[in-house]
């Protein structure tokens, strides 16, 4: 069995041999560094026991750096292609591997497997995340699957800093609020493109996301369809005041009971200053 990684070379190799190459459109690129996939395997947090979903597992490099920390990987992998290697590779180690989109998969069946010693019932993620699938997987993840607790996810950097960004930051949006709502974030590492084949044009950065006890607007108190249109509404024009952004969303009465000034932008909002001001404007009543 091959090492953690496949060197360059192999990877080339490999592809070729099973008449592959790595897909544009699925925004593949296969780390070739072991010191990469270790350090992704530490800074999640995995370990004996536990257990952890790996979406895109690829040729399988960062799948077996988590399966040799002792827990149990279920890998997820979309090329059919791909997927005789990986089984292949992995499943010696006790790897469970899933042909799955993440963008369509069903969260509850995938994760209804549980190891034998997991008494928590909660998963890690752990990916390497194209930039076009990215935001979509990890808020599906946050919404749609309440057992996954936390994520270590590599993005492109300018993904990684809206997932993680806090009020006032360039980076900051709808997307930041979203995640903010479900877990705190925050990136933990950068990885650079020479540790990719191919390599990428883009520097790539790691992000822990942990899930929140309880999310941060109390969803009794406030529904999440209506605190998202306000946020969503904001963010169309974020370089505008609240009260134009908002101007037949929101009325000056609620900025007031909210304590929301209404010369402030969308991107001086927190996730619990947005939860304020969709509390005092409900919207309108069903009939």
């Amino acid at each position: 069995m091959p090492g953690v990684t496949w060197s360059r070379r192999r990877v080339r190799e490999v592809l070729e041999a099973h008449g592959l190459a790595p897909s544009r459109a699925l925004g593949q690129n296969f780390v070739v560094d072991e010191n990469t996939v270790r350090r992704i395997a530490r800074l999640s947090g995995v370990g004996p026991g536990m257990a952890v979903l790996e979406i895109g597992a690829g040729l399988g490099a960062l799948t077996v750096a988590l399966a040799e920390t002792g827990a149990h990987v279920t890998a997820v992998e979309v090329d059919r292609g791909l997927v005789p290697l990986l089984r292949s590779h992995v499943e010696p180690m006790g790897v469970r591997v899933v042909e799955a989109d993440a963008l369509t998969l069903d969260w509850h069946e995938l994760l209804a497997h549980d190891p034998p010693e997991d008494d928590a019932s909660s998963w890690t993620l752990v990916a390497n995340l194209p930039y076009n699938v990215a935001v979509a997987v990890v808020l599906r993840a946050l919404d749609e699957a309440p057992r996954v607790r936390s994520m270590l996810v590599m993005v492109q950097r300018e993904v990684g800093e809206r997932l993680a960004a806090s009020p006032g930051h360039k980076a900051y949006g709808a997307v930041s609020v979203k995640v903010a709502y479900h877990a705190t974030a925050r990136v933990v590492g950068r990885v650079p493109a020479s540790v990719f084949v191919p390599r990428p044009s883009v520097e790539s950065v790691l992000v822990r996301i942990d899930r929140r006890p309880v999310v941060a607007v109390d969803p009794a108190a406030v529904a999440p369809a209506r605190l998202f249109e306000l946020v969503r509404a904001g963010f169309a024009h974020r370089r505008k005041m609240l009260r134009q952004s908002l101007a037949g969303v929101v009325d000056a009465e609620a900025f007031t009971a909210a304590g929301i000034d209404p010369r402030a932008r969308a991107e001086n909002l927190g996730v619990e200053d947005w939860g304020r001001l969709a509390a005092c404007a409900p919207g309108p009543r069903e009939s």
